[in-house]
C-alpha cells in the first residue's frame, strides 16, 4: 500500500517535472526563457492559466501552447503581468530630477533605457520630467519588453482616465511644476499623451533573458523586473545592464532589487539607497 506522504511528494515531482518541460517547450518553440525564474511565482501563474484554459494538467497545457501561438499568448502574457505607473515612487522621480539629471545636463545627447517597460507609464514619466528640465529634445528614450501586447498599448500613449488623478498626485510629488494636463488631452473618454513625448521613445520587443546590449546609455531604469528571477538570472541580467551602461552612468532598480551580492557590486558607486540609484565607476 503506498504511503500518502510519498503519494504527494510524488505528485509534487511531477508537478515540477512538468513545469520544466513546459518552459524548456517555450524556450526552444517561442524563444522565451522562463527556465529561471522564480519557481512559487511561476507555478502559480501557470496553474491560473492551466484552470483558464479548463485543463486538468500542466501537460495538457504544454501541448496547447506549443501548437497554439493564441495560447501561448495568453500564457506569456499571465507571466509577465505589467505592474507600472506615471511617476510610480515619485519619490525617486524627485531624487533623479534633483541630483542625477545635473550630472546630465553637461552630455551633448541623451540616451536612457526602460528595460522591462510594460505598457510606458515610467518611459512616459521621464520624457515629462526631461522636457520640463529642457532636455527632451537632446535625448532619446528607449523602452522594452518582452511583451508586444504591452508595447503596442505603451505606443498607443493612452491613459486610462480612472487613474489620472493618481498619476496627477505622483506627478506633483516628483516636483512636476503645473498641471500634469498640460502634457495630454482626453480622448474618447481616456487621457492621451502629447505626440511630441512619443517621437522621443522608441518602443522595441527585448528579452532580458535572451537578448544582447543594443547600445551604450546614461541611464537604465530596470525596476522591479528581477524580483522574479532566480539568483543565477539575475546575475547574468546585470551583466547585460553593466555592459550597456556608460561609464559614469546611472542604474535605478526596485525598491527590493540591489547591485549588492553581485560581482557587480564593486563597479558601482550607490548614489541612494532608498531608491536603488547607483553609478557606474568610470
Amino acid at each position: 500500500m503506498t504511503d500518502e506522504n510519498e503519494l504527494l511528494e510524488y505528485d509534487e515531482q511531477l508537478e515540477r517535472v512538468e513545469i520544466e518541460l513546459l518552459l524548456e517547450g517555450v524556450y526552444r518553440r517561442y524563444g522565451y526563457d522562463f527556465r529561471n525564474y522564480a519557481y512559487p511565482s511561476l507555478r502559480r501563474r501557470i496553474w491560473h492559466r492551466t484552470t483558464m484554459e479548463q485543463l486538468g494538467t500542466i501537460s495538457l497545457l504544454q501541448n496547447r501552447v506549443l501548437h497554439s501561438r493564441e495560447a501561448f499568448e495568453r500564457l506569456l502574457a499571465d507571466l509577465v503581468i505589467p505592474v507600472t505607473e506615471m511617476f510610480r515612487d515619485p519619490g525617486m522621480f524627485r531624487w533623479f530630477r534633483e541630483r542625477v539629471v545635473p550630472e546630465l545636463r553637461s552630455l551633448p545627447f541623451l540616451r536612457l533605457w526602460h528595460a522591462g517597460c510594460a505598457s510606458g507609464e515610467e518611459a512616459y514619466s521621464t520624457a515629462i520630467l526631461l522636457r520640463e528640465e529642457g532636455l527632451l529634445e537632446q535625448s532619446r528614450i528607449y523602452a522594452t519588453d518582452i511583451s508586444q501586447q504591452a508595447l503596442s498599448r505603451a505606443r498607443e500613449g493612452i491613459v486610462s482616465a480612472d487613474r489620472y488623478e493618481l498619476y496627477e498626485k505622483n506627478y506633483r510629488l516628483a516636483g512636476g511644476s503645473g498641471k500634469l494636463s498640460r502634457f495630454g488631452e482626453p480622448f474618447r473618454g481616456a487621457w492621451r499623451l502629447d505626440p511630441a513625448l512619443t517621437e522621443r521613445i522608441v518602443f522595441a520587443e527585448h528579452n532580458l533573458v535572451t537578448d544582447r546590449s543594443f547600445n551604450e546609455f546614461h541611464a537604465v531604469f530596470c525596476r522591479n523586473v528581477m524580483i522574479y528571477f532566480d539568483p543565477g538570472l539575475r546575475e547574468r541580467v546585470h551583466a547585460l545592464l553593466f555592459e550597456s551602461l556608460a561609464d559614469g552612468g546611472f542604474l535605478i532598480l526596485g525598491g527590493k532589487e540591489t547591485v549588492a551580492f553581485t560581482k557587480f557590486a564593486g563597479r558601482y558607486e550607490t548614489w541612494n539607497d532608498e531608491y536603488r540609484i547607483y553609478r557606474k565607476i568610470r
